[in-house]
Order: structure tokens, then sequence, then C-alpha cells
């Protein structure tokens, strides 16, 4: 229950904020923050300060859908930071986007810091990756200066680069901006945009970083930031992060789940984002490539790093293993070509799959698989048994092994040690049926293109996230809250907690935005076809737009994929195209740019975009009076885990459909269309030019589920 202080805390807090800025309260953000007050303010703790989980099992777990305008990162911040310091917990908002991440940061934490009384510390957390490794920049810098061969430092390419072809000048400049204090080794806080390929060399992962052993861990940016997220009451991170930490049990990069209560920002993507963490995959021929080289490698590491004792025992055994590995590889790549068609795309590299139907393996692939399981799983023991004997040389200040040497070698211990756990989980998964009663894994292979030539990308991925999120964060984590613009479907919260395996006792709410929405219209005109006619719709796509977009301002048009508006973009009158700027042909910073200063000048400015166009694209006012979709968004049929869970729903006597289809297009519609109104103030019109939305019987159900826009359907 709620205790009268901590609400009266929270009640105060939001007036002096609203008095600070200015702002009047909004229903559906008061709403919102006595929704997570009851829900985060009625945690019972146990004996030792923790969630008493036989007090409830889903109740602290607050769920808010509040739409654009509500005001919600206030909201959530003006109720959970209070709560979590009293109850002693730290406060983690999560996001899934990189814009939201740093509107928080900059902006959003700030003014609730600086106007509604509330006394907290805050910092943003980014993984290893962001951070230089002081220990590969220093490799690298002795490696320019040596007359030798080059060191080759890839991380996990199969045939890394020399240093004698990469320009050393960028990271002469960074040794210089650290030495003077002028950079922090924070990838995101350097002047100018860093290549992919060249950050790469410098950064690290969890596997090839030796810790505390490092001699450069005194200065280490990540170490410095991780330090100080031990100090800090409010951290800012992002959905790929938390799901990493909880992959490696909890608390390895973030506080544990038990000590938090998390804001989960944009949570809509979190059960795809999860689906990525907790999916497998290995490519056959980059595999037998790698372990090829380290066969090659093993000698001069050996020469530099033996220890005449576990490093050399482990080295002399790695041969065999290693040679036993790439035979069977190298069989499975004639059985992949035996028991997968690729023929109807094999000209398509990387769209070309073959989907095993209800995930089952053919026998002489699994029976293959569990060869390679047994292989790689030896191999990762070999390797973790010399990474934990390098640990030890490092720590130990008598060690008959040179630091430098140690230092230069763990990163490629750690990068084979990585691949080989990587490839073992992937081979496992496919040497064992899935067991009678549980989820189904998706298993399929995806043709891909590998320098020039082709190669077998073999993956497996759960079906729905929703277990592995349950079990490992809905748990375990002291309190929770979700919230996004759009987190039902149909009116429902059936599809979150299908994929995210939100608890039914859970908190569901869904708060009213202050957007009047008679201020749009939604209309499906006479010229609107039925876009199951593909070529049809295409050419009334042509012949509607240049009418229908003849009023100045700013317009957007979003497809469902991309062939369509390219072949749409080159049909229509070149008049017409020249206002036209099309995802793909300049970067998207670059289009807005050019799109807002168009506008700005009091011309005529139509984007045209894919999905990624639908949602986090901010246009108010004049910059978006009209939002065109070609198309009702369902999704392409070909993806090998959406087509897995069909078929798993159409096994237990479902309708995938309508269980899948229809409510995941119907919340991508949403998203298209909240790309009007953006500010209380907008105006303006929403076409939807599909005529399935009018004469199939999924339409009622779909239109429904929209905003009360006005209607103007023929």
């Amino acid at each position: 229950m709620l205790e009268d202080r901590q609400k009266k805390t929270i009640q105060s807090a939001y007036s002096q904020f609203l008095a600070g800025r200015d702002l009047k309260a909004r229903y559906g953000q008061k709403l919102m923050v006595a929704a997570i007050a009851r829900s985060l303010g009625g945690i019972v703790q146990d004996g030792s300060g923790e969630r008493d989980a036989a007090k409830g099992s889903g109740e602290h777990i607050c769920v808010v859908e509040a739409g654009t305008g509500t005001g919600k990162t206030v909201a959530y911040l003006l109720a959970a930071i209070p709560l979590a310091q009293a109850q002693d917990k730290k406060l983690v908002v999560s996001t899934a986007t990189v814009a939201l991440q740093e509107q928080i940061i900059n902006k959003d934490l700030p003014e609730v810091a600086r106007h509604s009384g509330l006394k907290f510390d805050f910092s943003l957390a980014k993984g290893r990756g962001r951070y230089l490794c002081l220990s590969k920049l220093d490799q690298l810098l002795s490696s320019f200066s040596d007359s030798g061969a080059g060191f080759s430092l890839g991380l996990y390419g199969d045939e890394p680069p020399q240093v004698d072809e990469v320009d050393p000048r960028l990271y002469r400049d960074m040794a210089d901006k650290l030495a003077t204090g002028d950079w922090d080794g924070d990838r995101d806080n350097w002047p100018e945009t860093i290549e992919v390929e060249d950050w790469s060399r410098v950064t690290t992962d969890h596997r090839q970083c030796s810790g505390r052993r490092c001699p450069h861990v005194t200065n280490c940016s990540f170490f410095r930031a991780r330090e100080n997220l031990g100090k800090t009451e409010v951290i800012v991170a992002n959905h790929d992060l938390l799901l990493a930490d909880l992959a490696l049990g909890g608390g390895a990069i973030l506080p544990p789940p038990e000590e938090t209560i998390y804001v989960l920002d944009e949570a809509h993507h979190l059960p795809d984002k999860a689906l990525n963490h907790f999916s497998h995959h290995s490519r056959v021929g980059a595999s037998t490539g790698w372990l090829d080289q380290a066969q090659k490698n093993l000698g001069q590491m050996l020469g530099e790093i033996g220890d005449g004792a576990e490093i050399d025992r482990c080295g002399e055994e790695l041969p065999a293993v290693l040679t036993s590995a790439k035979q069977a590889l190298e069989q499975m790549w004639p059985l992949i070509e035996e028991h997968c068609d690729f023929e109807n795309e094999r000209g398509r590299p990387g769209s070309a799959r073959h989907r095993f139907e209800g995930g089952v393996v053919p026998e002489p692939v699994m029976q293959l698989a569990e060869k390679l399981r047994e292989d790689f799983d030896e191999l990762e023991m070999l390797l973790n048994k010399m990474l934990q004997a390098a640990q030890k040389l490092l720590e130990d200040p008598h060690s008959p092994v040179p630091a430098v040497d140690l230092e230069r070698w763990y990163p490629q211990l750690g990068s084979w040690y990585g691949r080989a756990e990587a490839n073992l989980q992937l081979w496992a998964n496919y040497a064992r049926p899935d067991a009678e009663g549980a989820l189904p894994q998706a298993r399929w292979v995806t043709l891909v293109d590998w320098g020039g030539s082709t190669d077998f990308e073999v993956c497996s991925s759960p079906i729905l996230a929703g277990k592995t999120l349950e079990y490992g964060l809905w748990q375990r984590c002291y309190g929770a809250v979700l919230t996004s613009a759009t987190l039902t479907a149909l009116g429902k919260f059936d599809r979150l907690k299908m994929r995210a395996g939100t608890p039914d006792n859970a908190s569901y709410q869904v708060v009213p935005s202050p957007f009047d929405f008679s201020r749009a219209k939604l209309q499906v005109p006479a010229a609107a076809v039925d876009a199951g006619n593909a070529d049809a719709h295409t050419d009334a796509v042509i012949d509607t737009l240049p009418e229908l977009l003849d009023e100045k301002g700013g317009a957007l048009v979003l497809f469902a994929s991309r062939r369509q508006m390219e072949t749409v973009y080159e049909a229509l009158p070149g008049v017409f195209r020249n206002r036209i700027l099309m995802q793909g042909q300049r970067s998207r910073q670059q289009l807005l740019e050019n799109h807002r200063e168009t506008v700005d000048g009091g011309g005529r400015s139509v984007l045209f975009g894919l999905a990624s166009f639908a949602e986090g694209l901010d246009l108010p006012g004049e910059y978006c009076r009209h939002v065109v979709i070609a198309k009702l968004p369902f999704a392409v049929p070909d993806d090998p885990i959406e087509a897995a869970l069909a078929e798993w729903i159409e096994a237990r006597g479902g309708n995938p459909f309508m269980q899948i289809t229809v409510p995941d297009a119907a919340l991508k519609l949403v998203q298209a269309c909240g790309r009007l109104l953006r500010t209380e103030g907008d105006t303006g019109t929403i076409t939807l030019l599909d005529r399935r939305v009018v004469t199939r019987r999924y339409g009622r159900a779909i239109l429904d589920s929209l905003p009360p826009f006005v209607r103007d359907i023929v």
C-alpha cells in the first residue's frame, strides 16, 4: 500500500515541477503518475529489504500505454524516483533508441532535478563496445612503430587487416586527446564519426577484456564509468544493454534485478530485441576459415605465452580439436546443400532461406550437429582453462610470461573462446529435438554473401521471448514499469502479454492523450484499391498521389515495400517527383533537414519512407500536414521466426492470421497514424490507400483500434 508520506512527496514534486516549468497538469499524465505510484508503492518487502514474492506474483509490474503528448517521461520519473529512494533501490530507465536516451539524460532528468525539489544523481550506462580499450590502442600504436610485419588486430574477422594497411593518424590523435584530457575514451564523445571498422580495432567485449587484471584498468574509460554507476541512483540505459546484462546473469553491468526498479520506455521494442539476444547463429564457411586460422596462429601464441603448465598443456590438445571441428563443419556443407532448398532465390544472397518446418532438423544434420557440439564443447573448455591460466599469470608479479605478451594475446584468446561458445550454443540447439510440450525453436539456414562467394548461416531462435523475460526479468526484478504509445493491439494487451511475458495480474492501463483527434481526418478515398492485387494497387497509388498531395507544406508517404516505393517514384511525373525526398537517397538526417528547409521556405516537400519512418519521426506543424499510408502494414511472410510462430499457433488449433498478423498490423497502423499529430495544435489528414480495411472482415477491428479521427471512408 502506498504510504501517505510517499504520496505527498510525489504530489509535491509534481506540483513544483509544473509550477517551475509554468505548465498545466495533463489528465493522462496524472493518471499515469497515480498508476505507477500505486504499483511500485504497493510492493511488500521481506525482512532483507527484497520484494516478498509470496505477497504477489505480478503486482510489482505496471504497464501503461500513453500516447504522444501525455508527458510519459516526466510522469514516470516523478513517480519512480521518490519510490526507488524510499525503498533503497536503484532506478534503471531503459529506452530502445539513442534519441530518447539522449533526451532523457540531457533534457528530462536535468529539468526534473531543477524544478521538482527531488534530490538525486543520474548517469548514462553504456556497454564496453562504446569505450576505447587502452590495451588495444597501446598494442596498435606499438605495432605501427615496429618495422616487422603488422600484427593482426581483427576481433571476429577471419582475415583481419594488418596494421600496415591502417591509417595511424586517427589512433595517434586518440592517444594525444586522452593524454591531454580532451577526450574520455567514449566513442560518442569523439568530435567526428568513427567508422565501425576503425573503432573495432580499439574496443573490446567482455570475453576479450582481462578486467581488473589489465595494467590499464585505473585509466580505463569503461571501468571508470562502471564505478560511477554503483554510486548513482538513476541510471539511463538501453534495452540492448539491459538484455546483455541479463544474459550474463544480471548485475554484471547494471545493478542486480532484485535491487532495481526498471522503467522500460519504448517497451513495445523489448520482445524483438530479446529474441535477437537469445538467438544463435554461425556461418559454416566463415567458422571453418576461423578454425584454420586459429590452427596457424596457435604455434606463435604458445611460443610467446607458453607457461610450461596449463596454457601449454591445453595448447597441445587444441590442434586435434580444431581439426576435428573443422572437418565436421566441412561435412556440414554438403548436408545443408542436400536438405535445404534455396533454388528459388539462389541469386539473392541474404534473402534466400530454408526454414525447417516445426523446427525439426533432418536426422543426418542433427547427428552431425551432435558431433560439432562435442567438438566445440571441448574447444570451449580448453580455451576457458587457457584464459583462466592467463588471468592468473597477469596477476602474478613473478609470472614466467612477460606481461606485454599476455596482454597482446589475451584478447585473441578471448575472441576464440567467444566464438567457440557461440558455436557450441548453436550446434547444441540443433543436436537435440525440442522437449515435448515445450515452446518450439525456429531453425533455419540463410544463404549469405561472404567475400564474393556464398556461405551458409545456420540460425536458431525462440519463437517468443515471453518465457525468457518472465524468468529472467519479471520474476526477479524488484519492480518494473513498461510504457509506450503503442502497447495495445486491437484495444487489448494480449499481444504484449504473449510476446513479452508480462503477468496477467500486473497493472494494465491506457491513459488518454491530450490531443484533440477531431483535428485530424482519416480517409479511404474511392480511388483506393485492394492492395492484395499488387500491380493494380501500385498503379492506383501512382494515379492518386499527385492530386492527393497538391497542398503546400510537408507530407509523408509510407510504403510497405521498397520495391513499390521505388516503382511509384519512378512512374510519377517529373514535376511532382522533384518535390519528393525518398528514403535511401541520403541519410535520414539529411532527408529531414532538406524537408524542413523546403517547408520553412514556403515550398512543398513529400517524404517517401518505409517502416522505419512510421515510428519515431517527429514532424510537427507544417512539416507534416498529410500522412499517406499506401497499404495496411502486414508483416512480410518470409520472416522465419514469425512463420514458425504461426505454424505453432496453427498446430494448437489457433488462427495465426487473426492472432498475430492482424494485431501486428493494427499496432503498426497506429504508429504510422501517429506521425500526423505531434503537438496539441497540429491538424491534417491521414489517407489510407488500401480498400481491404473496408472490404475485409478484419478491417472494422483495425479501424476501431485507431484514435477517434474524423472519418471520411467511401
